[in-house]
């Protein structure tokens, strides 16, 4: 049985005052920093949107990524899924044009954010009839003229309309359609080419990243072989979900790039909703995770947010800011927030105009706007400030509160308790001086806009901490 969550007084104010009066953010950075390695995704966001989140928040809140959502033509209509239907490489979709696009790349690089996108190499649509995509070009099934015909894609003959059946079997998972998706045939060295041409179009236009979309289906030897064809370096993560006892396991993938880390985001829902905070003293490779320097963790995706139950959400509001915490000041991974609209069906697409045009983003409007909720977007300081400092001065109570350091660089305490802890003092290993607790108040400009927190010159301090919150102290945020 799950235990009933109420969100503390100062916890639920910092949330609520966020979602109904946004602040207005300082100027943006001036120039790139490579040591600032949190990913955002903002699914679904049009490319004007994207840029102008560059600049107010994303760059002064110190993310170092944008995830953007796939921008190639894909199929009419409005369901979130339909941009997992490409139908031709031209950047163009309902989130904007070409030029957009490569304004959107320019700014967030001048606020000193990298981008990512999410790209789709697996398959072409599921659309049997064909039609015509979003930027005109005309398709059929297994027909996109001047790109792919018939020969180019896999045609498994084992099941009904070609669809995997069953994970357990290799050849299935990587040749058989993934929802009537078209396979494509990525052994083929003209198909390598083809998608290695549109990841080098999006590199020529500054991209940084990709996110390789449904990397299970195609064997890691030929995405091997299709980052051997890229015009530079780039960063790579792959989307491969873990099943136990199936034969395509993630660490298959380690050696082309980072690969999700799905188990990650299941286990930390399950032990804020009904185990013990206690348990994650070793939460990572301990729990057989992924190694550290391999994984791209999330509290929640895109994907994991529309499966019932599975993953905290938006929706859980107070405790999916505590889970984003957590992982944002623990030092396994790679994590990404992400940013979501709001929906309440799984299909639903992202807000938009009569024609399914993707709709200029209104935080708090219909967007939900994670990142910027204040426990978060503090956070991703507190992850910048402890950048390779490990785990020292580990405490729990056998229960749900705990606390730990970052060797020197930060501190935090999270009380998931459904009764305060007053009166305790943290040993936290930092110098002496002022702190502002960055889950409370915002640090800029050598203030704080929130609870100050004394620590002393043997490295103590002593603080209260609500049920079901948390106090954060680091370096970077030292008044």
């Amino acid at each position: 049985m799950h235990r009933r969550r109420r969100l503390s007084a100062v916890l639920a104010l910092g949330l609520v005052a966020t979602l109904l009066f946004p602040a207005t953010a300082p100027p943006a950075a001036a120039a790139p920093s490579g040591a600032k390695k949190v990913i955002v995704q903002l699914f679904e966001w049009n490319w004007p949107s994207v840029a102008a989140e560059c600049q107010s928040t994303l760059g002064p809140k110190g993310y170092g990524f944008v995830q953007v959502s796939p921008p190639q033509e894909h199929v009419r209509g409005n369901q979130w899924w339909l941009a997992y239907q490409p139908v031709s490489y031209r950047i163009e979709s309902r989130k904007g044009t070409r030029a957009q696009f490569q304004s959107m790349v320019n700014t967030c690089h001048a606020a000193g954010v990298k981008v990512i996108v999410d790209a789709v190499i697996n398959h072409m649509s599921g659309q049997a009839n064909g039609g015509t995509g979003w930027a005109g070009s005309s398709y059929s099934h297994y027909d996109y003229p001047g790109i792919y015909q018939t020969q180019d894609f896999h045609h498994c003959g084992r099941n009904n309309g070609d669809d995997i059946v069953n994970y357990n079997d290799r050849f299935e998972v990587q040749n058989c359609e993934l929802v009537n998706l078209s396979d494509l045939k990525t052994e083929s060295d003209y198909v390598r080419t083809k998608i290695a041409s549109y990841l080098n179009d999006l590199l020529s236009l500054g991209v940084d990243g990709f996110r390789l979309d449904a990397s299970k289906h195609m064997p890691a030897a030929d995405i091997a072989a299709i980052r051997g064809k890229l015009s530079r370096s780039a960063y790579v993560v792959q989307e491969v979900i873990y099943g136990a006892g199936e034969p395509v396991q993630p660490t298959e993938y380690t050696g082309n790039g980072d690969v999700h880390e799905f188990r990650y985001g299941k286990d930390l829902a399950r032990v804020f909703r009904s185990e013990r905070l206690a348990y994650l003293r070793n939460f990572g490779e301990g729990w057989g995770h992924l190694p550290t320097g391999s994984a791209s963790v999330f509290v929640d995706n895109h994907d994991t947010q529309r499966d019932a139950g599975g993953v905290l959400t938006y929706s859980d509001r107070g405790i999916y800011a505590l889970a984003n915490a957590f992982m944002l000041a623990w030092p396994y991974g790679s994590p990404t927030v992400m940013s979501s609209y709001t929906f309440s069906s799984r299909d639903a697409g992202p807000p938009s105009d009569g024609g399914n045009k993707t709709l200029n983003t209104t935080c708090y409007s219909g967007w939900e706007c994670e990142h910027r909720w204040p426990v978060i977007a503090n956070m991703v300081g507190f992850r910048n400030a402890t950048e390779g400092a490990g785990v020292a001065n580990w405490y729990d109570n056998g229960n749900n509160h705990i606390a730990f350091s970052r060797s020197g660089k930060g501190f935090v305490t999270i009380n998931d308790e459904d009764s305060a802890v007053n009166g305790r003092s943290y040993f936290s290993g930092l110098p002496a001086g002022r702190y502002c607790d960055v889950i409370h108040g915002t640090y800029a400009g050598g203030t704080c806009s929130g609870p100050v927190v004394t620590v002393d010159g043997n490295g103590w301090f002593a603080a209260n901490v609500p049920a079901h919150d948390a106090v954060a102290i680091h370096i970077g945020a030292r008044l």
